[in-house]
């Protein structure tokens, strides 16, 4: 038996939860998600808290069986208090810009890169190198903030780049080092 996966989890008050047929919807105040249950788990609601179970002992299930756990557990967090990701910008010159919900990154190219925030994800910049994504969907965040780091990671040289908040870069040294 799955140790994530026979773990409760338990409803916090102002949050609800519902299933219908393969689909389990929670709701809260900060959103509303929703998740697709893979064949053979099965979810029940009794007593403010959610029951995950598998129906077999494949291997497939039991590995859905915990994954599908750890989601609802995820969603149920979300939407009591958002999941936030923090990124920071480091070069001369390269900053984060908010114009409505659009995020404009200036990192060292000819032109910006304008980025649309999905729905539900919020951006908030603290100063011109330091952004933070919120929102209830812990795995959207994470891909969200991964999005804006691929536009340009840190080099190993000078560092400069995106990264994560304190993100440690091991730098390289250059030429003259070698003599």
């Amino acid at each position: 038996m799955s140790r994530i996966g026979k773990q409760l989890i338990t409803i916090p008050s102002g949050v609800t939860a519902s299933v219908d047929k393969n689909i389990v919807t929670i709701s809260g105040p900060k959103g509303s998600l929703n998740l697709s249950i893979p064949r053979k788990i099965q979810v029940e609601i009794k007593d403010n808290s959610i029951i995950v179970s598998r129906l077999n002992d494949d291997r497939q299930t039991r590995a859905d069986h915990g994954t599908t756990r750890a989601h609802l557990n995820n969603f149920v967090r979300g939407v009591v208090e958002l999941w936030k990701k923090e990124i920071e910008i480091r070069g001369t010159g390269y900053k984060f810009n908010l114009n409505g919900d659009k995020l404009i990154v200036t990192a060292g190219f000819i032109h910006p890169v304008n980025l649309t925030a999905p729905t539900g994800i919020q951006f908030i910049i603290s100063e011109d190198t330091k952004l933070t994504i919120l929102g209830c969907d812990k795995e959207l965040v994470g891909q969200i903030a991964s999005n804006i780091r691929k536009i340009k990671p840190p080099e190993p040289y000078k560092g400069k780049g995106i990264r994560y908040l304190n993100e440690f870069i091991k730098l390289k040294a250059g030429k003259t080092a070698k003599a």
